[in-house]
């Protein structure tokens, strides 16, 4: 497909500065831009490529002015990051065929009392067990396992291999991405005079609501009694685990490789770096921002609040931390130096 600048501008409500003619077959990075392709630029730090690529389109802000010549044509928008990503995902819906498919592949399994929408599209080598329910224009693709009672909303996607055990429930546009795995036993054990553990049966669900997005191998507990809870607009990234009777907030970002203990309550809008681990049972305060493997194990109550480190810190703490521990080698030295010093006074005050 090809389009010029100027379609481009009208799709996402730009303006052109440059030739509203040029074509665009392609998106691509601004590092990487060659004739034909689209590129935007929003990081500062970018910026010297906009003067050297070869892309015949990039996506600015309104407020930008370039500081040298450029050969591309710029179509300048409110927020280029999110201009982009509406483009990203319109070729995202072309190239991606799974998403216009509809119809039931064969072989696959629905029980007769599964309640399917219209233009679901399932494909072969998934099973939809009894009394499930899958909304209108959802896509199951294939080994994707769906638990006797669980509830599917409208225009979800689920790839290859994901699994949802019974009784959970999953709201309107989910992506669940590939392999992962919604309402597992929560990790609960109770241990014994014998020294061995007995299991405590997790008789809860998983309510994944509206707008979420689930990445690959990515795991969520069922609660050992009522919820586990990803709230609406949640992203996950892969890799990431929620044991039982979490409660991840609204719009909130948890990047790979954490870990969010039971029954632990995170507030809307957080944003948890990768490798971040989370004690059980704790609150966190709306919008708070977590740096990569930090460690949490207290409550945070102030809002909007910046922690990193192991055990974490507030932002500026750590930050002040870490130019000291960064000098410790050279303060290592200087105090040897010292003692050294002071021995030698001694010895020669000694010998007086």
């Amino acid at each position: 497909m090809q389009f010029t600048a100027k379609q481009i501008s009208e799709f996402i409500d730009g303006t052109i500065e440059g030739d509203e003619d040029a074509k665009v077959s392609e998106l691509s990075k601004i590092e990487d831009g060659k004739s034909g392709s689209l590129c935007f630029l929003s990081n500062p730090r970018y910026e010297n490529f906009l003067y050297s690529t070869s892309a015949s389109a990039v996506i600015v802000s309104r407020d930008f002015v370039p500081s040298q010549p450029v050969k591309s044509t710029l179509i300048k928008v409110a927020d280029p990051y999110s201009a982009f990503s509406m483009l990203l995902e319109r070729y995202n819906e072309a190239v991606d065929q799974s998403r216009l498919q509809s119809g039931i592949e064969e072989p696959s399994f629905i029980h007769p009392t599964a309640k399917i929408g219209a233009n679901v599209y399932v494909a072969a080598f998934s099973y939809i067990a009894e009394n499930a329910e899958i909304g209108d224009n959802t896509k199951i693709n294939s080994q994707v396992y769906i638990g006797q009672g669980t509830k599917v909303g409208s225009d979800c996607t689920l790839y290859a291999g994901a699994k949802i055990y019974h009784n959970c429930v999953v709201g309107n546009r989910v992506l669940i991405h590939a392999n992962a795995v919604i309402g597992s036993d929560g990790f609960g054990f109770a241990p014994q005079a014998d020294g061995t553990y007995t299991k405590i049966a997790q008789i809860g669900n998983v309510v994944v609501e509206d707008d979420v997005e689930i990445g690959a191998n990515t795991t969520i507990d069922r609660a050992t009694m009522g919820s586990t809870f990803i709230r609406q607009g949640v992203k996950l990234d892969n890799l990431i685990q929620v044991a039982h009777n979490a409660d991840i907030g609204a719009h909130g970002v948890v990047a790979a490789q954490s870990g969010i203990s039971g029954s632990t309550k995170i507030g809307e809008r957080a944003v948890i770096g990768g490798q971040v681990g989370i004690a059980g049972h704790l609150s966190l305060a709306k919008g708070t921002q977590i740096g990569a493997q930090a460690g949490i194990n207290f409550n945070i109550e102030e809002e909007n609040k910046q922690w990193h480190g192991s055990p974490a810190q507030p932002l500026r703490e750590w930050m002040r931390a870490s130019v000291i521990f960064r000098q410790l080698p050279s303060v290592e030295k200087r105090i040897a130096a010292l003692e050294a010093k002071i021995k030698e006074l001694t010895a020669l005050k000694n010998t007086k």
